[in-house]
């Protein structure tokens, strides 16, 4: 047998052999559902290696005999196979290793997963959803690793418990992240600062100075104006007969209200970017989400195969030109007769204090705007959307009941809602079906530890699923029913002590602006069911309403909730 003919063969078999191998890692991809830039290098490649493997099975020519194209491709795409078995290589002595080093320590159960990518895989477009189908399989404290990093999920009150109290300054940390890094100011926000004496007094410092009740109060005309103008609009579409994209409007109004809190003053959409604000709002909730390789697989973060990095940086940079733009309006237009300081004018006399304790920079600053801009923003208007799309369906008895408390003729004020106990069962109600960051924020482990008798490595990932907790059948009766009545004469409370309902986390990174998202949701809600009646638009039935969701760092709905009002109040 001629020589060349030897060697074509066998590039045809090598061809053929890493064609198929390629096409299993992107059928890996694909499962997780991971969008962005390596989706086009993977594609380029596998269509180069079919065009190859075409070439490498054609008929040689006379003028080709001499040189097969093939064999020389192979030596060009030899490094791509170097750099994979080098990971392989890796990746198996690692798990050696931590064989080795936990061999005699009893990890939570969990799946074996690939080498090198772990269970990434298994995440897909709803991660939350994604791992309770596991945990109901594995347990509530699960052991999976995602790339190089091992994460342990958890998904019952009783082990939601043990991680957020019994061992939460263990957990108190926050893992290092690309999005931390580029979005966040180097990970020195309170929200992605990891735990120690600087996360300590910020937190101190917000908790005091921003989030106090004494400072929620202090913006209470603010609210009622705001909320005054989306009720003076629905009026004017229910004299129309006109729908209201209450997604859009609620969305709006929280923008709003979350300008005046923070800057002091309302923003146009354009102002932040030509994106719009609530864009580029959105564009940070979703890349805080997103599952990053780059986090996962440290080794391949220089190349940035889904985009990710591009996009973080491209919209650091949007929102730090708009933050530099607000504190100078600060600076240069000090007014000393102000009545009310918003949350830069504080942030600026701390900045500027000797006496406060606190030691803040200006990146600081705008780390700490961006906390309560985002989570004032996104975090409630998503709350109210959820709420008003249940109570399309379950809206008579919340109005009989603001009937009974407020009268007739009259608007509800914040004075009122302690007083509306059906109103506070549909805000339970509502983050129990669909809280807002189904799985929080992630943790990280700051030692070796145990807990209900599993080793719990030190650097791991700890994500409290409290989607999965919220629908436990095990706790709830009907679980995926919405029934605010399931509140009735309990003493279960939002606020991060009763571990079946932690909407807002718990412990020490518990959400601090809590009471304030509260009081806006609830008084949003109750205007808009107090003066309006609904039905939704083009003819769609309250049972047939899409409640489909669409995945971030909070979850809103995939469309937009669009419904047509009739006022109600008697004047």
């Amino acid at each position: 047998m001629n020589t060349k003919s030897v060697l074509s063969e066998k590039s045809r078999t090598y061809l053929r052999i890493k064609s198929y191998v390629t096409l299993q890692f992107v059928n890996l991809w694909n499962r997780m559902n991971l969008s962005g830039v390596f989706d086009s290098y993977i594609y380029i490649y596998i269509y180069q290696e079919r065009t190859e493997t075409l070439v490498a099975a054609a008929p040689a020519s006379p003028e080709t005999r001499s040189f097969t194209a093939s064999e020389s491709n192979m030596a060009t795409v030899s490094w791509t196979w170097s750099i994979l078995a080098l990971l392989v290589l890796a990746h198996l002595l690692r798990q050696w290793a931590l064989k080795s080093w936990n061999k005699n320590r009893k990890l939570p159960p969990g799946p074996r997963g690939f080498p090198i990518f772990g269970s990434l895989h298994s995440l897909g477009e709803f991660p939350h959803r994604d791992l309770q189908r596991l945990a109901q399989k594995y347990g509530p404290i699960m052991h999976l690793r995602l790339g190089f990093v091992p994460a342990i999920v958890v998904s019952s009150p009783q082990a939601a418990e043990l991680f957020l109290k019994a061992h939460d300054l263990v957990f108190a940390s926050r893992p290092p992240m690309e999005f931390a890094k580029y979005v966040s100011y180097e990970q020195t926000s309170m929200v992605f600062a990891q735990y120690g004496s600087y996360w300590r007094n910020i937190r101190k410092m917000c908790t005091l100075e921003l989030l106090s009740n004494v400072k929620i109060d202090s913006f209470k005309s603010m609210r009622n104006e705001e909320i005054g103008l989306l009720v003076k609009f629905t009026q004017e579409a229910a004299s129309n007969c006109v729908a209201v994209d209450l997604s859009a409007k609620v969305t709006s109004l929280n923008a709003d209200m979350s300008c005046r809190m923070v800057f002091g003053k309302k923003y146009e959409d354009k102002d932040l970017d030509e994106k719009g604000f609530k864009a580029v709002i959105h564009e940070v909730m979703y890349l805080g989400a997103v599952p990053n390789l780059g986090d996962y697989i440290p080794c391949i973060r220089p190349f940035d195969l889904q985009g990710l990095t591009r996009r973080m940086k491209g919209v650091s940079r949007i929102l730090d030109n708009f933050f530099e733009k607000i504190i100078d309006e600060h600076i240069q237009s000090k007014d000393e007769n102000k009545t009310n300081d918003d949350f830069v004018d504080v942030l600026l006399r701390i900045m500027g204090s000797k006496e406060s304790g606190y030691t803040i920079e200006r990146s600081n600053i705008k780390a700490i705007i961006l906390d309560m801009l985002a989570a004032s923003m996104d975090t409630s208007a998503t709350a109210i959307e959820w709420a008003l799309s249940e109570l399309m369906r379950h809206m008579k008895k919340l109005q009989k009941e603001m009937e009974n408390v407020v009268g007739l003729k009259r608007m509800v004020e914040e004075a009122d809602l302690d007083r509306l106990e059906y109103l506070d069962m549909v805000v339970k109600e509502t983050l129990r079906l669909h809280p807002v960051a189904p799985l929080l924020l992630p943790h990280e482990a700051g030692e070796d530890c145990t807990v209900n008798g599993f080793h719990i490595p030190g650097k791991s990932r700890i994500m409290i699923n409290v989607w999965a907790i919220g629908r436990d059948p095990s706790v709830w009766s009907e679980a995926e029913k919405f029934f605010p009545e399931r509140f009735v004469e309990s003493n279960i409370d939002l606020r991060g002590r009763d571990f079946q309902l932690i909407p807002f986390g718990a412990g020490r990174r518990g959400c601090p602006g809590m009471q304030m998202g509260l009081t806006v949701v609830r008084l949003v809600i109750a205007q808009l069911m107090r003066c309006f009646d609904w039905v939704l638009a083009n003819n769609i039935q309250p049972t047939e309403l899409d409640m489909t969701e669409v995945f971030g760092l909070t979850v809103p709905r995939a469309k937009h909730l669009l419904a047509i009002p009739r006022y109600r109040l008697h004047h």
